[in-house]
């Protein structure tokens, strides 16, 4: 791992009050697109089929279809992309266009954080959110770099962000704050003063 320099010195950025970033997949929406495919099917299947003969069958496949592409749908729109957020409280994860699933966790429950240059899918089982009981829970939306997060009982929370260095900085600066009791004095134009 390499060390993150601590920045606010001479002649360096301050950090920002609010660190954003994101993360996105946009193999993703492959997937939306069968999903969208399957649901159409079964709208498809009810619309246009005779409901005179083999009614069961029918109606379960129609069933079927739609449950399955709204599944697909759902899993796949919920995790074409990630946004971190990392205040002097918390860090916060949201899912997806509208947000959900969501994530945040109190600065106070992490005992560290590390860069991490290469999370895959793959070491998590799949994209979307993860929990494995030897590694810890993840939200993985594409291979790359990804902030690790210690927490305080001993799990681990990942997350693939973009610029995830400039996070585990941001994050480390705050834990390091916190163990001081020192607040870093806001940027001008930002924080509650500057809203």
């Amino acid at each position: 791992m390499t060390e993150h320099p601590r920045r606010g010195g001479p002649g360096t950025e301050p950090l920002p009050e609010t660190w954003t970033g994101r993360a996105t997949n946009r193999f993703q929406w492959l997937f939306a697109v069968v999903g969208a495919a399957c649901l159409a099917l079964g709208i498809e299947l009810a619309i246009q089929s005779s409901w005179a003969t083999g009614v069961v069958a029918l109606a379960a496949s129609v069933v079927g279809c739609v449950a399955a592409g709204l599944l697909i749908l759902f899993g796949t729109l919920a995790f074409v992309h990630v946004h971190v957020k990392v205040d002097h409280e918390h860090l916060e994860v949201r899912c997806g266009h509208i947000g959900l699933p969501r994530r945040r966790i109190p600065l106070a429950q992490v005992t560290g954080a590390d860069f991490e240059p290469s999370v895959t899918p793959r070491q998590w089982g799949g994209w979307g959110y993860r929990w494995r009981p030897e590694q810890g829970t993840a939200v993985v939306v594409r291979r790359g770099e990804g902030v690790v997060l210690s927490l305080g009982d001993g799990r681990t929370f990942t997350v693939t962000v973009d610029d995830a260095e400039a996070a585990v900085g941001v994050i480390r600066d705050r834990l390091r704050a916190a163990a001081t009791g020192k607040v870093r004095p806001a940027k001008p134009g930002f924080g509650p003063a500057g809203v």
